[in-house]
């Protein structure tokens, strides 16, 4: 896929998906009827406005990023020193029948830090349907909670051993997938964080893979009566600076004396509760 630098074009007074730019700014998109097809979309990234300041120099370095669902399949280029880039990039690309959601992500680039989330715009499969000729106009950018931009999968043996008065819980953390790229180097450090019942167990720390594999066990003493929750986070750890959350899957452990045994692949869930913050 390539850009095709464009114009902006003359703009509509209004367009049923643009909003008044708010605080984080807005960026203009324009969506022909391409996008409206089942197979294709196309979709042009024309320019910003008001965007805040992320650099000491009193500007930004915008570029952006788009994401079908959870994979990332295009980036602009970066715009150099402005609140009001101008990018007039156009793309088409290929739709899964099953896809959900257009992410738009607008970032600040920089050279000696990880790159700034500025803000994004989400275009859900619904929004596509109700404008079949496609559309034009200003989109406001939300807020990007970092600890809910996850994806990616693990792989867990999760078991219940032992007799009665002595029994144990097995976790066994074996590989994950697809995890979030955090880091300057387009990938992450990952480690397995284990809480249940008070008590916490890490993994080893693998360096620089978002398909990391781990092949640990880890073993906790079973509360009576089951009632606690088994909570497995996965985090990117940082030489400096905080730990980044890259999602969790918790497990009844109930249900799992029911079942014995659990064993496969679980999606990452984002923490709506926050996840503890990193030591």
């Amino acid at each position: 896929m390539g850009a095709v630098p464009g114009a902006a074009g003359s703009r509509p007074r209004s367009a049923p998906l643009g909003l008044r730019s708010g605080r984080l700014g807005s960026v203009w998109l324009r969506c022909p009827p391409a996008m409206a097809r089942r197979s294709a979309l196309s979709i042009r990234i024309v320019e910003g406005r008001n965007l805040p300041v992320k650099d000491i120099t009193g500007s930004s370095d915008p570029y952006c990023i788009v994401k079908i669902d959870d994979e990332a399949i295009i980036r602009t280029a970066t715009v150099w020193k402005t609140l009001s880039p101008f990018w007039g990039e156009e793309y088409e690309v290929q739709l899964q029948p099953s896809f959900h959601s257009i992410s738009i992500y607008v970032m600040d680039e920089d050279a000696l830090s990880r790159d700034d989330v500025i803000g994004k715009v989400c275009i859900t499969r619904d929004m596509l349907v109700e404008h079949p000729k496609g559309y034009s106009g200003w989109m406001s950018l939300s807020e990007v909670d970092p600890d809910e931009e996850v994806q990616g999968e693990i792989h867990l043996r999760v078991e219940v051993l032992g007799s009665q008065g002595s029994r144990r819980l097995h976790c066994s953390v074996l590989e994950a997938r697809d995890l979030a790229r955090k880091d300057r180097n387009g990938a992450s450090d990952p480690f397995v964080r284990l809480r249940y019942n008070g008590k916490t167990q890490e993994s080893t720390v693998v360096k620089k893979s978002c398909y990391p594999r781990w092949n640990e066990t880890f073993e906790f003493e079973l509360a009576e009566p089951a009632g606690e929750k088994l909570c497995v986070e996965v985090w990117d750890w940082d030489l400096v600076g905080r730990n980044d959350f890259l999602g969790k899957v918790v497990f009844s452990v109930q249900g799992l004396e029911a079942a014995g045994q659990e064993e496969g692949w679980f999606r990452l869930r984002p923490d709506k509760s926050k996840p503890m913050e990193d030591e």
